[in-house]
């Protein structure tokens, strides 16, 4: 996976694959998102290729580090397997997707 920082702490973009093999990498780019001070948390997944059911993990920790901060956090621009497994496990119900 890759990942960039657009503009401040709080709007990530990922591209590439997301599995467990990431999971240290998402730990850092977790701990910065809760950094922020912003009250809307993006994370853009429309370049990313990929998602495994370690990566969908990642993202529901990364929810719940947001609530208990009172935060938002929305995932943007699913496609492709990505949004099929957004479907398949109800992320809609979960998160704020948007397209």
């Amino acid at each position: 996976m890759r990942f960039e920082f657009n503009g401040n702490d709080a709007n990530v973009s990922f591209s590439g694959d997301l599995t467990f093999a990431d999971h240290m990498m998402f730990r850092e780019i977790a701990d910065r998102l809760r950094a922020s001070t912003d009250k809307t948390i993006v994370i853009d997944v429309a370049n990313l290729d990929f998602i495994d059911s370690a990566g969908l993990g990642m993202l529901l920790i990364a929810r719940e580090e947001a609530r208990k901060l009172n935060r938002t956090l929305v995932l943007r621009g699913a496609k492709g397997q990505v949004g099929r497994m957004f479907g398949l496990t109800k992320f809609d119900t979960l998160f704020s997707v948007e397209a």
